[in-house]
C-alpha cells in the first residue's frame, strides 16, 4: 500500500522548506497543499487545532505538526535512504539543542528587525543575531555540514532561513557574508544539493513578500 504524504504549507514559510527538503531527501513524494494564513483552511484546523499553523506533514491521515518534529518523524518513518539525524545519541542531543537554539534565538530576534520600527531595541537584535549567527559558525568549524561529512538534521534546521538572508539584509543593514564568510560558504554548499536548491523559493521572492507585509504593518 502507497503512503499518502500531504504538507499543508505557506511557499515562504522557513519552517515548511525543512519539510520539503526533509522528504526531497527521503525521495519522498507527496501532495503540496498551499495555505493562505489569513483564510486557513478547514483541514489545517482539522489538523492542528492546538497551534493552527503552517506546516503538518499529514502521513495516512495522522497529522505531524511543527517543523523540527516533523522532520524527525520523516528521518525515523523513512530509515532506508539518508539519515538525518546521527546515529549516536550524544549527536543526535547536540544536533537538536542547536535547532533549537536556532528558533528559540536567531529566528525570534529576526522577527524583531524586520516587523518592529527602528529603535535602540531593533538595533540590539540586529546585533545579537548577527552574534547568534557567529556561534553557529563557530559550532560548524571546518566540517563541510554540521553533522561532519554528511548534510543532516541540523543543516536542515539552518539552510532554509538563506531564502530570508536577503530580507535580514536589506532591513537590517549589514552583510551576513561579511560578518559570518563562513557560514556563507556552508549555504552554498548545501545549495549545491537538488534537495535542497528547488526546495527553497528564491531570495528576491522571500524579500518581496517581506516588503508587502512591512507595509501592511506601518513599519516601512
Amino acid at each position: 500500500m502507497t503512503a499518502e504524504v500531504i504538507l499543508l504549507d505557506f511557499w515562504p514559510s522557513m519552517f515548511g522548506m525543512r519539510v520539503r527538503v526533509a522528504l526531497a531527501e527521503k525521495g519522498i513524494e507527496y501532495e503540496f497543499r498551499e495555505e493562505d494564513l489569513r483564510n486557513k483552511s478547514p483541514l489545517l484546523l482539522e489538523m492542528n487545532p492546538v497551534h493552527k499553523k503552517i506546516p503538518v506533514l499529514i502521513h495516512n491521515g495522522k497529522p505531524v505538526c511543527e517543523s523540527l518534529v516533523a522532520v524527525q518523524y520523516i528521518d525515523e518513518t523513512w530509515k532506508d535512504k539518508a539519515p538525518l539525524l546521527p546515529s549516536d545519541p550524544y549527536g543526535k542531543a547536540q544536533a537538536r539543542f542547536w535547532a533549537d537554539f536556532i528558533d528559540k534565538k536567531p529566528y525570534e530576534l529576526g522577527k524583531k528587525f524586520l516587523w518592529e520600527k527602528q529603535g535602540e531595541e531593533v538595533e540590539a537584535a540586529k546585533k545579537e543575531f548577527i552574534d547568534c549567527l557567529k556561534l553557529l559558525e563557530g559550532e560548524l568549524g571546518n566540517k563541510p555540514y554540521f553533522g561532519g561529512e554528511i548534510f543532516g538534521y541540523l543543516d536542515i534546521a539552518l539552510i532554509t532561513f538563506y531564502s530570508w538572508f536577503y530580507a535580514y539584509e536589506t532591513f537590517g543593514n549589514f552583510s551576513i557574508e561579511a560578518e559570518c564568510p563562513k557560514l556563507i560558504e556552508w549555504c552554498k554548499r548545501c545549495m549545491e544539493k537538488e534537495t535542497v536548491s528547488k526546495s527553497l523559493p528564491d531570495q528576491r521572492k522571500v524579500h518581496d513578500v517581506v516588503t508587502e507585509y512591512r507595509k501592511v504593518l506601518g513599519v516601512q
